[in-house]
């Protein structure tokens, strides 16, 4: 993608071009951060026509007399994007997921590393409400599980210490949290930075799930780095990955394969299978495969997306 002409030209006295990034975007408006100042901006109509849906997250070029009345003009090429949340040129993940209330899954937990696998996000894992744990072995297994991938896996403490680890990881980086509705992910931001003040919402006994309580993305400055909180969401459908494509997103199959009998052997039905041959013996868990096949079947499945002609 060629960079626009845009790109060429200085800030002038009193206006001009300005290149940014969208901090917030909100009942039709752009907030872009430039050169330590917050500009509100509308997007010039031709992006509608050109299909393009400008992202908090996103580098723009964009134009302003002054703070409060500007027009974003083009969107800078993205490294990469999210449509839930929607959130550009993100670097690392944070799933936040809850062992209770809601009661951990290893499932979503996967639909979620899948994601940021295949969007080439860096994933960390961060295990909330650890404290209303009985039986403390079931979070060494999952912690154990994940860690041997490769994963980093950082369990809620009742002190500081998970915090800490947390936020050593954020400096330069643009960091999403996810995870289902009511794993505390308004929680744990609100334990990092206090004066944020964001809303939280209690477990819905009928539904055994939290409601959502943040309406909208937004880029927040936090330990030299920028947080986004964005609303939870309980489930996750692989929209854009191909059948092929999925065995590439778990990385212990990656490492696996290259002994399998078949070059793109899909670990299923294939002969001399190595994948399979180290889930028998335990070096791959099992629940990691059931979820694949899982989500192989879910993929072949699904309904192909026909655009209508114009």
């Amino acid at each position: 993608m060629r960079l626009p002409i845009y790109d060429t030209i200085d800030k002038k006295q009193g206006g001009g071009f300005l290149k940014g990034q969208i901090r917030k975007a909100l009942s039709g408006f752009y907030y872009i951060q430039s050169e330590g100042e917050l500009y509100q901006t509308r997007a010039r109509g031709n992006f509608r026509n050109r299909k393009i849906t400008p992202l908090v997250g996103d580098d723009v070029v964009f134009e302003s007399t002054n703070q409060t009345d500007g027009y974003l003009l083009e969107v800078l090429p993205r490294k990469n994007e999210l449509v839930r949340p929607t959130v550009a040129n993100v670097d690392q993940g944070v799933i936040v997921t809850s062992m209770v209330e809601p009661n951990f899954s290893y499932n979503l937990l996967d639909r979620f590393l899948v994601t940021l696998e295949y969007k080439a996000i860096e994933p960390i894992i961060y295990l909330s409400k650890t404290d209303l744990v009985t039986d403390k072995a079931t979070i060494e297994e999952v912690v154990t599980c994940y860690r041997e991938i490769g994963y980093t896996v950082i369990a809620a403490t009742t002190d500081d210490e998970a915090i800490d680890e947390l936020q050593r990881l954020f400096p330069e980086r643009l960091t999403v949290f996810m995870g289902q509705s009511g794993a505390g992910k308004s929680t744990l931001l609100n334990r990092i930075v206090p004066e944020l003040d964001l809303e939280t919402a209690e477990i819905s006994e009928s539904l055994g799930r939290g409601k959502h309580t943040t309406r909208h993305v937004e880029l927040l400055p936090i330990a030299d780095g920028l947080v986004a909180d964005t609303p939870g969401f309980s489930s996750i459908d692989f929209l854009e990955i191909e059948a092929i494509e999925l065995p590439k997103q778990f990385p212990e199959f990656v490492a696996a394969a290259s002994n399998c009998r078949f070059r793109e052997c899909m670990h299923v039905n294939e002969p001399q299978c190595e994948v399979k041959k180290q889930v028998e013996e335990g070096n791959i868990a099992a629940t990691r495969y059931d979820n694949y096949v899982q989500f192989l079947e879910e993929i072949e499945k699904r309904r192909p997306v026909y655009r209508k002609k114009k």
